[in-house]
């Protein structure tokens, strides 16, 4: 199966799993970060729909820059329109009915938090606040706010982490922007939610990776797929303890669009698979052995300068998504195969 017949497969998965197409019907999306990984896939989804289920949605996507947009979706793609904006200034300029937010723009590169946390804070609590209010002009239907499993910080048991468990975050450190962040971005969401009667929710996802990502990707799982497709070692340059919590991009965009529908506003949700739960050297060793096929090792080298990379520190924590599960979903895709798939996309 080749990378566009996997993405197509994964599409027709999410509709078939339950999607609620009815109420999707005719209905306005507006999408931002709609050129990063969860973004350009809720945009594709939707697109799918249309095209072939008749869905009739309009699609509205958040971008910085259409020409790369137009890489990803095509030159003229039928219900979508484009909403060129900056997040981190000025206003946006909406001059379309908006039934359904999804706010899936964020900082996700390590390093840039560590080299510009003023402006990864700023744009994710501006961003954030613009979106909002502009839902509540629009008299948006839903609000699905794209959190993040960071926002635990270091948990305080070993047992599963439920969306009321918090842990610790040093906001000492500077890489402490991105989960902080995130935090009061949800803190933000449900105060709209109590003031003003916005119906939001917080998708607190996983790591997500599967087919659909982007050339330019390069965390983690990126990294460990393009070392597979090259045969050359997988490089660690932490000692890989971290536990992992993961879950396929198809599922993660299927989570994302039920919460629209489903969700209670003013609540967060886990998104992860929990049999895809695991250390960063046990996935780099999976991807060794059972991707490669043993062609290559894994090789820790761990550099003098390890904190300018931005990582996030090491933590111990295994997401509960029985409250997400409880609506209804349920992932489908497991670790091994979503490397597989990934990697048929990226081969294309």
């Amino acid at each position: 199966m080749n990378g566009k017949q996997v993405l197509t497969e994964d599409f027709q998965n999410i509709v078939e799993a339950g999607l609620p197409l009815d109420e999707f019907k005719g209905k306005s999306f507006l999408i931002t970060g709609a050129t990063g990984l969860i973004g350009s896939l809720l945009v594709q989804t939707l697109l799918y729909c249309n095209q072939e289920h008749a869905m009739d949605a309009k699609v509205y996507a958040m971008v910085r820059d259409t020409e790369k947009a137009k890489k990803i979706f095509g030159e003229n793609p039928s219900g979508l329109e484009y909403v060129v904006a900056d997040l981190a200034k000025g206003e946006i300029a909406a001059e379309f009915a908006c039934d359904y937010v999804i706010h899936a723009a964020a900082v996700t590169t390590s390093k840039l938090m560590v080299s510009d946390p003023v402006g990864t804070i700023r744009t994710a609590i501006d961003g954030t606040e613009k979106l909002l209010k502009l839902a509540v002009e629009k008299k948006a239907s839903s609000f699905v706010y794209i959190s993040s499993m960071e926002v635990y910080g270091q948990p305080k048991s070993d047992g599963k982490t439920a969306e009321k468990d918090l842990g610790y975050i040093d906001i000492g450190t500077v890489r402490s922007c991105y989960p902080e962040g995130k935090r009061m971005c949800e803190c933000l969401c449900n105060a709209y939610a109590a003031q003003y009667g916005l119906n939001v929710k917080s998708a607190r996802l996983a790591q997500t990776f599967g087919a659909g990502i982007l050339p330019t990707e390069n965390r983690v799982f990126a990294q460990f797929a393009r070392s597979a497709i090259n045969g050359e070692n997988i490089v660690l340059h932490t000692t890989g303890e971290s536990e992992g919590n993961y879950v396929y991009t198809a599922d993660a965009v299927r989570a994302i669009l039920m919460l629209l529908v489903n969700g209670t506003s003013g609540e967060a949700y886990n998104i992860a698979n929990e049999e895809s739960h695991t250390t960063i050297r046990n996935m780099a060793e999976l991807v060794a052995e059972q991707i490669a096929n043993n062609q290559i090792q894994v090789v820790i080298d761990i550099p003098k300068d390890a904190a300018s990379f931005g990582y996030a520190p090491p933590v111990k924590m295994r997401l509960d998504a029985s409250k997400m599960c409880a609506l209804g979903w349920k992932p489908t895709v497991g670790l091994a195969d979503a490397y597989r798939r990934m990697i048929a996309w990226m081969n294309e």
